[in-house]
């Protein structure tokens, strides 16, 4: 945060010692030095068009006659910080050609820190066609060797355009790279740029920022709304907010958008990530950042040239898990709760600007839950949105595919792009996750990324780098006691390259499973029950109408006075929560069945067989069936109809036990 000189004064002569002095004068008198800028830079036309005989850069004498550490020291004795211009060319950008920096970079970056500068934005001009990588890198590496002999650290902001897409380079060689052209003070301009930067947002983060260029708030060219929605997005997008403007005359208006406080928490949020677009449809766009408190905040912008409604919700905004969410207009500091809606009449080219608090988190339900269907507290995707059953298609909600991995499908699970963060709150009621991880196979060859699963600041689980020539690999997590689950995905160390990251399967086992001892297993309560014909009855046969309709259950002259009657397909789930080591079971067609009725009993553990009846008919005796459960988080009850229809398919589960503990 700072300002530069360059948008209101360009080269002409009013830009000298005196205006920078006055700058650094007005950010402490006018409170911007309070609400959190820091630099004041110059930019182009500081130097002479030569160096002198020992190839140093000489300050201007006419702009600056005491020279530029005279000035950087005025204005760290503001407590600010001094930024500084160059090119990565053989001369600047103004068409009067100052000397560029091509060639010279260590012995510019050690006069620089000699002055105490403390920023260098490094421009691209006259650079004679040189590999970008390597002169801004050169440049890069003389500014870090010149800290490490001062003590100094400059921030290196490259100035390369986009023009060899720094984003996927620059980090560790710069702090922040610019992503576009530069920019003019008129809509057009401003909102073109937002839209490049907007869909750059994977690539940003703590100490490497998409910088879409300098603020125009204030110059003249746009209405107060329209500078209200520049300074909203630059901040959503947590871009570098520079002032372009001569502070010394800026309206009331104008220092009441630069100094909003909480728009700028926005874009200082301690957790760096870039605000994504989570729909646009004609011309209204809504965007959400990740902040680290755990809210969000939410740009509602409308393009168009007339008053509209923009809205969204709290699901489709990333946040999730709570009864109810409090809402903050950060330009009208009106506030209000919403149970999932957001919206408002946003005036043309306008921007409303809320955070999003969540309220009371909400437990997930006792049971196993798959976690896709349960609201996340927070999600942030890679490219795209967080699908559920879906994979990543990187663009717009639902344009993935079935989740599959090495060609096994899953109908539930979450759809992912590294770098990926999704977080669900689980009170400390939840025992273990399990869950299928591996590459999607709508990904090429390219993708590699990791797995890990976090319990309340503490590593879970990790799957290590799998590709997508990989199958999938079960995970495992304890989180017996945890208040925060997540689940992160990074790129696996090679760059996010169709990194579709699915978590398959994923099941979450929550609340205490039945006590210790023996049980009836008609005794407890199940988690859910299907049948074919009327209910699942407990001690009755089913008679395949009305609740209770049944008869005592009776399989070939044998009266069982405790079970479950189903009738064919049939499924009934017990929580078990980890806690039980078997269940033994008589299984066989009831008596209420002459001669018709065949059916297959199977015992599920945690989506594996434990054991199977095979064909039984209304002729067959009662068959016993025991199933090992140790560990197990769910067992499931089924009855297929073997093969050959449903027809009178009464099957009984007779004196099901369970044992526990």
């Amino acid at each position: 945060m700072g300002f530069n000189n360059w948008n209101s004064t360009h080269c002409r002569a009013e830009f000298n010692e005196s205006m920078v002095k006055g700058i650094a004068d007005t950010f402490v008198a006018q409170g911007l030095k309070d609400a959190g800028y820091t630099y004041v830079n110059i930019d182009d036309c500081w130097a002479l068009p030569d160096r002198n005989a020992s190839g140093d850069l000489v300050p201007d004498p006419a702009r600056f006659p005491h020279g530029i550490k005279a000035v950087a020291d005025y204005v760290h004795s503001k407590g600010l910080k001094f930024g500084l211009y160059s090119s990565a060319g053989t001369k600047t950008c103004d068409v009067q050609g100052f000397p560029g920096g091509l060639g010279h970079e260590r012995q510019d970056a050690e006069l620089w820190a000699s002055w105490g500068v403390d920023y260098l934005k490094y421009d691209n001009c006259n650079n004679t066609g040189a590999d970008a990588k390597q002169r801004y890198k050169a440049m890069g590496d003389a500014l870090a060797a010149a800290t490490r002999a001062t003590g100094r650290p400059i921030l290196y902001s490259i100035c390369e355009w986009g023009s060899n897409q720094p984003w996927t380079w620059a980090q560790g060689v710069g702090n922040s790279w610019r992503t576009t052209g530069d920019i003019s003070d008129n809509w057009s301009s401003m909102i073109s740029i937002a839209h490049q930067n907007q869909s750059l947002a994977p690539y940003a983060g703590p100490g490497a920022w998409n910088d879409p260029d300098m603020l125009e708030v204030g110059n003249g060219g746009m209405t107060d709304t329209e500078y209200r929605t520049h300074f909203s997005l630059w901040s959503q997008m947590a871009a570098p907010l520079l002032i372009g403007s001569d502070l010394r005359t800026a309206s009331p208006a104008t220092l009441a958008i630069l100094k909003n406080t909480e728009v700028i928490a926005v874009d200082q949020d301690p957790l760096g990530r870039q605000g994504t677009v989570v729909s646009d449809s004609g011309g209204l766009v809504v965007m959400s950042k990740p902040l680290a408190d755990g809210g969000r905040s939410v740009t509602l912008t409308n393009e168009t040239s007339s008053t509209r409604t923009v809205s969204t919700t709290v699901k489709d905004i990333g946040i999730g898990g709570a009864s109810s969410y409090a809402l903050k207009d950060l330009w009208s500091k009106a506030t209000s709760t919403t149970t999932g809606a957001i919206g408002a009449p946003v005036p043309a080219h306008g921007t409303v600007m809320f955070r999003v608090t969540p309220g009371s988190p909400v437990p997930p339900p006792t049971g196993v839950n798959q976690l896709s269907d349960l609201p996340w507290t927070s999600a942030v995707g890679g490219w795209g949105p967080v699908e559920r059953d879906r994979s990543n298609g990187e663009q717009a909600a639902g344009d993935g595919r079935p989740l599959t991995i090495g060609g096994v499908r899953y109908a539930k699970g979450l759809g992912t792009h590294a770098p990926s963060d999704i977080a669900y709150y689980l009170g400390g009621g939840c025992s273990a996750l399990r869950v299928d991880v591996g590459v999607d196979d709508e990904a090429p060859n390219t993708g590699s990324v990791r797995f890990q699963i976090w319990r309340d600041g503490t590593l879970a689980a990790d799957s290590g780098v799998r590709t997508a020539a990989d199958p999938p690999v079960r995970l495992n997590a304890d989180l017996k006691g945890a208040t925060k689950l997540r689940l992160v995905v990074t790129d696996g160390g090679d760059g996010i390259t169709y990194d579709h990251a699915d978590w398959a399967d994923a099941r979450l086992a929550c609340g205490s499973g039945p006590s210790a001892g023996t049980h009836e297993l008609s005794d407890l309560a199940w988690e859910s029950a299907t049948n074919g014909w009327g209910p699942v009855e407990k001690d009755l046969s089913n008679a395949e109408q009305a609740a209770g309709d049944g008869t005592p259950l009776t399989i070939n002259g044998t009266v069982y006075a405790k079970g479950l009657g189903t009738h064919a397909p049939s499924s009934v789930a017990y929580y078990l929560g980890g806690t039980c080591t078997s269940l033994t079971t008589r299984v066989g067609v009831d008596d209420e069945v002459t001669t018709k009725g065949s059916v297959d009993f199977q015992i599920w553990r945690d989506g594996t067989l434990a054991a199977e009846s095979g064909t039984l008919t209304s002729a067959d005796a009662a068959k016993a069936l025991t199933a090992d459960l140790t560990g197990a988080l769910e067992v499931r009850l089924v009855v297929t109809d073997a093969g050959d229809g449903i027809d009178y398919d009464h099957a009984d589960w007779a004196g099901p036990r369970l044992v526990c503990g």
